[in-house]
């Protein structure tokens, strides 16, 4: 059942929470369906997990062939494995940083994605969507090496990809969290590995704060709304360390362990 973010007569911001069953073999995700009067956008629709239910819940909001754009963040698995079946059951174009336009085609048919790729610069920019539009701004190295996150002035929402991802199930997902300091557990181990340093996130600080959000919405766990949760979060991220930070020669040695295929565990070498 699709999470209504925002609505009003002509625009609406739809979340999917719990099209991926929960039995622990693939991370919870979520899907986003923007409208505006007819103009229609997927925003990071998925793998081949999440195809059969977000194409059925959309129908219920949105009709498929009049699909405009598959935004993504960023090349993941989890963000646009799905690409084959929706360049074949819609006409939408894949939006995408120039980084990933030619490696996306790998998730599809051979020409399917001819002349349906519009490519992103490293500065972003403004994609129009009905009678208003998204600002696709930078967020590069957040995880990936080109990476976007995706402003609607009209509903106030930053959908921030892997910035700001907690750990929890989908029904968990549903309920927006007002108090970050309760939050952060549930987000520090991720941020600390899946972002690459703290340089980088004082800089998206900086952007987004420009910004005038109302929720800041990511690609797996809950919502962040409120003024206030919104501030220290960013607070929060501004002073952390992350990624390469954290790394040292410890990290880079010739290893010493063995997977053991049938445990699916390491194991010490064996004694000689």
């Amino acid at each position: 059942m699709a999470l209504e973010l925002y609505r009003d007569k002509n625009h609406a911001c739809l979340m999917f929470t719990d099209l991926i069953e929960e039995d622990g073999q693939a991370v919870q995700a979520n899907q986003f369906l923007i409208v505006d009067d007819d103009t229609g956008a997927i925003i990071d629709p998925g793998g081949n997990l999440a195809f059969n239910e977000l194409f059925m819940g959309m129908t219920k909001h949105f009709p498929p062939h009049k699909l405009s754009y598959l935004i993504a963040s960023h090349a993941d698995p989890d963000i646009i494995a799905s690409l084959d079946r929706w360049m074949t059951s819609t006409k939408a174009d894949l939006v995408i940083s120039r980084v990933w336009e030619r490696f996306a085609p790998h998730f599809t048919k051979v020409g399917k994605t001819e002349n349906r790729v519009i490519g992103v610069p490293d500065s972003g920019g403004h994609l129009p969507l009905g009678r208003h539009e998204l600002v696709l701004l930078p967020a590069h190295f957040m995880h990936s090496e080109g990476n976007f996150h995706f402003y609607d002035p009209v509903s106030r929402i930053l959908f921030t990809g892997d910035l700001g991802v907690s750990m929890m199930s989908g029904a968990e997902a549903r309920v927006p969290v007002t108090d970050l300091k309760a939050h952060i557990p549930r987000m520090e181990g991720f941020h600390r590995r899946y972002m690459v340093s703290n340089k980088i996130l004082r800089l998206w600080v900086r952007m987004a704060r420009q910004l005038d959000i109302a929720m800041l919405v990511p690609q797996h766990g809950a919502p962040i709304m409120g003024k206030q949760a919104i501030s220290d979060f960013f607070s929060w991220i501004e002073n952390l360390m992350c990624g390469i930070d954290l790394f040292d020669d410890r990290a880079y040695q010739i290893p010493t362990g063995y997977i053991d295929p049938v445990t699916r565990q390491m194991r010490a070498a064996p004694a000689r």
